[in-house]
């Protein structure tokens, strides 16, 4: 597929479609079809795909096939040059700014679409997001550094220690903020263990996504960029922080604790949501507006990096009938950890126990967590959960599976001992155990009920 070809990737029989036509790759054309009419970009073809559809992007966005058996006419009503790539541009520097550091490890915030396989791949560096958000220049003076490459399912233990470095070596050279450019899916977890590797820091430390991709008209990804830069650079906030859109509109984003934050939705641009706690500020391009207490900003440059990882740790979520040979292979193949995310306040089948004896009596550490993700863990209640004590399981109180998975990690990295794990769990590092949960932590709207829908009826989407 060259760069001069009007038909990139197209084949027989929507080649010859197109030039009856007279339409090409980058034209804006309205297609009348046998279903009705479709309007938009004509897209490169995926080499990898069939050869029967014409691809067009539409003004909502999105993608559309449209096969050819079903086309009636195809109007050609203009055309738009396509880019593959946004050029990379050197901000501009201002003494009176604050300095911030955008640290890119690849994800939709730093993606394009790859017109040869169809996919979103992660390949615009920081600077090139400078390219496509100018705005961010008026908020601070921007460093790029490019540590990883790779979508958020890849991150692991080399990225977490590097990551974790990188903030240490920032935080001393004097830097007054930092934002971490990651995939949605796992940032999750990346602010988790980051809260435990890098503890008590003096700047703001901002984790940010998007879900949808910077090609797309709906794209979060310069609002959520602007709102983390800003709270980098100008909120009184010492925390490591998830930043994302709080309503689906581009209204205002939130500030998330990163061992409380949650992603929630597959598909929304709210897909964030603090559990069991409220949000600790709502953001916008020019403002902070704190919702709860935090650590504040300070100006010397003490932070504590500690990079300790164990990987021999899992999650097992318990379901009904769960049978014990789960939790011996674990054993059998070494793994040093196990969380449970149990269900109610903290239960598995009686089935599971002598299993569990076996794990513990051989040096493993078993944490229990609920999978109701609010509440918390209350195993002295009912028998079941007694016994569980009794064996020696760690009661993780109000930590959310990702949190308690992360801190098992970070904990079994330092010691094997039972009790001093025992010890460190409990102790809260960064907000991973609340002493209470506020009346207004947990909140779950239920559509079709009246009073819920009386009020979503005012609320602004």
């Amino acid at each position: 597929m060259s760069d001069d070809d009007p038909y990139k990737g197209y084949r027989e029989p929507a080649l010859s479609l197109l030039k009856k036509s007279g339409a090409a790759v980058w034209d804006n054309v309205e297609i009348e079809t046998v279903k009705g009419p479709f309007a938009g970009l004509i897209l490169p073809r995926s080499t990898t795909e069939d050869a029967e559809h014409i691809v067009i992007k539409m003004a909502s966005g999105y993608n559309t096939g449209v096969h050819v058996s079903s086309i009636k006419k195809i109007k050609k009503i203009g055309h738009r040059e396509g880019h593959y790539a946004i050029p990379e541009k050197e901000f501009p520097y201002d003494k009176r700014k604050r300095n911030v550091t955008l640290l890119g490890t690849g994800g939709t915030i730093a993606s394009r679409l790859d017109y040869k396989t169809g996919a979103v791949v992660p390949a615009f560096s920081p600077g090139e997001l400078y390219g496509a958000v100018p705005e961010l220049a008026d908020v601070c003076n921007l460093t790029t550094k490019k540590l990883f490459g790779v979508f958020s399912e890849n991150m692991g233990p080399e990225q977490y220690k590097a990551l974790a470095e990188e903030i240490g070596r920032l935080i001393r050279e004097g830097v007054h903020g930092i934002v971490i450019g990651h995939g949605t899916d796992t940032m999750h977890h990346t602010a988790a263990i980051l809260s435990y590797m890098v503890q008590n820091p003096p700047v703001p430390i901002v984790l940010v996504g998007s879900q949808r991709s910077s090609d797309r008209p709906s794209s979060d990804a310069a609002r959520n960029l602007l709102n983390s830069t800003f709270t980098a650079a100008h909120s009184d906030l010492a925390e490591i922080m998830v930043c994302m859109f709080g309503p689906t509109s581009d209204d205002y984003g939130l500030l998330h604790v990163g061992t409380r934050v949650r992603k929630m939705h597959s598909s929304y641009r709210s897909t964030f949501r603090t559990i069991s706690d409220i949000p600790l500020a709502m953001v916008w391009p020019d403002r902070v507006v704190p919702l709860r207490a935090c650590r504040k900003r300070r100006t010397d440059r003490e932070v504590t990096i500690n990079t300790a990882y164990d990987d021999r740790v899992t999650i097992l979520y318990y379901y009904p009938g769960m049978n014990p040979d789960i939790v011996d292979a674990l054993v059998d193949n070494g793994y040093h950890g196990i969380v449970i995310a149990g269900t109610g306040l903290g239960h598995v089948n009686a089935a599971l126990n002598p299993a569990l004896k076996r794990a513990i009596d051989a040096g493993v550490a078993v944490v229990m967590t609920v999978q109701t993700l609010w509440g918390y863990v209350h195993m002295n209640v009912y028998d079941t959960g007694r016994y569980l004590l009794e064996l020696g399981i760690i009661p993780c109180e109000n930590m959310i599976p990702e949190a308690a998975y992360m801190k098992l990690c970070w904990t079994l990295g330092q010691t094997r001992d039972l009790a001093k794990v025992r010890e460190m769990m409990l102790t809260p590092i960064a907000h991973e155990i609340t002493e209470r949960e506020p009346h207004n932590g947990y909140l779950v709207y239920q559509g079709g009920i009246p009073e819920v829908e009386r009020f979503l009826s005012t609320y602004k989407k």
